[in-house]
């Protein structure tokens, strides 16, 4: 007779998301089972470029990034000891004047919530960082505690974390099958080996397979999956930056990397693919000789440097670019739709997740919910095509 589980709540994927989640749960004592296919950040959160900011138009999302860059920061503290690979560099944002009335309003606001950010005008920007051709650029914004992380030491310190705290961890455990039932365990699981889990509450912390999943309820997401390509680019004899910087007009980010280089990646929108499973993991060199071009086009001396490659990774996409957070059916709740900027945001996401499956909520978290696109409520962010940004 297959192996069954019985559990109070399962998250379903070890990304980020569900690691922080199943660790904010297991710290509030809660008897919780992470569940993942493959192995902790062995989907898109392992290909995750890992930028950490807190550079964000939505005010909720401002706040949560916020707690997310100071758990970044001490993340031993959170963690029992261990290291996120976190560098705080500092974050250059660059944008065209049509853009600098609410770059200035976003600056303000961040301000006002203790987040240290500068705004810098033209004449500024071009001071403080000579080697950027900033003729087209009016205003600037800096974030001083901006940086970068590790996403698969991000992600397995949280889930170690969890285990220590009396989580119970699954890999190799795909779930193929999700139900609603009766009585105190109101979800059952079906795992591709044959066993069963039985759950009081369900997080499906799934990214780009998280539509597919909650389909077998019955419940129709939004979402869509995008192929995004990241460029891996040695300095050569390109002098190195230090910071991470967001090209908003030529639609790029970049961050260094501690081993050497850069990584170079879109803030636009791609084509939806149709299956998750089966996408083009490589990145080909008309793409990466055309990212890496806006890149020598905003800072000259970087054509020394050598693009030596790179891959493609998976966003699950919301249509409004935010993420999509709330209870679709009882006992079943959903993070996902972070549109490729969720992995900044899960240290701190993590613990709103888990207050809300705790029947504890923020009330702002309830702007973010599901039903917001049959209501007409979306959510604004980003800045003209870069919804990236938030």
């Amino acid at each position: 007779m297959p192996e069954q589980i019985i559990t109070d709540v399962a998250v379903v994927g070890a990304g980020v998301h569900g690691a922080s989640i199943t660790m904010h749960l297991a710290a509030s004592s809660v008897d919780v089972t992470l569940l993942e296919r493959h192995e902790p950040a062995g989907g898109p959160t392992g290909r995750s470029s890992a930028a950490c900011r807190a550079y964000y138009t939505d005010p909720f999302l401002a706040r949560v990034a916020r707690e997310a860059v100071d758990a970044f920061a001490s993340f031993g503290e959170l963690t029992g000891g261990r290291d996120a690979g976190f560098h705080r560099t500092g974050g250059l944002f660059l944008h065209s004047a049509e853009e600098a009335a609410e770059v200035e309003a976003t600056v303000a606001a961040l301000q006002r919530i203790g987040t240290r950010t500068d705004l810098l005008s033209q004449e500024e920007a071009r001071t403080r960082f000579p080697r950027f051709d900033l003729d087209d650029v009016r205003v600037a914004a800096w974030e001083h505690d901006a940086g970068y992380a590790d996403p698969v030491l991000t992600t397995t310190g949280m889930v170690e974390r969890a285990r220590e705290l009396g989580a119970r961890l699954l890999q190799r455990s795909e779930v193929t099958r999700l139900s609603l039932a009766t009585g105190d365990r109101s979800v059952e699981l079906g795992l591709a080996d044959g066993r069963h889990v039985s759950a009081g509450q369900v997080v499906l912390a799934t990214g780009p397979w998280t539509a597919a999943l909650a389909a077998q309820l019955g419940i129709e997401l939004p979402l869509t999956v995008e192929r995004h390509i990241v460029a891996d680019v040695r300095w050569g004899d390109a002098p190195p930056f230090e910071h991470v910087f967001a090209d908003i007009q030529q639609g790029y980010y970049a961050k260094p990397e501690p081993s050497g280089g850069f990584l170079l990646g879109p803030l636009t929108p791609e084509p939806p693919i149709e299956d998750p499973d089966r996408f083009d993991e490589r990145i080909h060199d008309d793409e990466l000789t055309e990212l890496t071009g806006r890149a020598v086009r905003r800072v000259p001396d970087l054509s020394m440097a050598q693009p030596r490659g790179g891959w493609a990774s998976l966003y699950d996409v919301s249509p409004d670019w935010q993420p999509v957070i709330g209870e679709i059916a009882p006992g079943v709740f959903v993070d996902a739709g972070t549109s490729g900027h969720g992995f900044k945001l899960a240290p701190a996401i993590g613990r709103h997740v888990a207050d809300l499956v705790l029947g504890d909520p923020d009330p702002e978290l309830a702007a973010f919910g599901p039903q917001r696109f049959e209501d007409g409520h979306t959510r604004a962010g980003g800045y003209g095509e870069a919804r990236i940004l938030g």
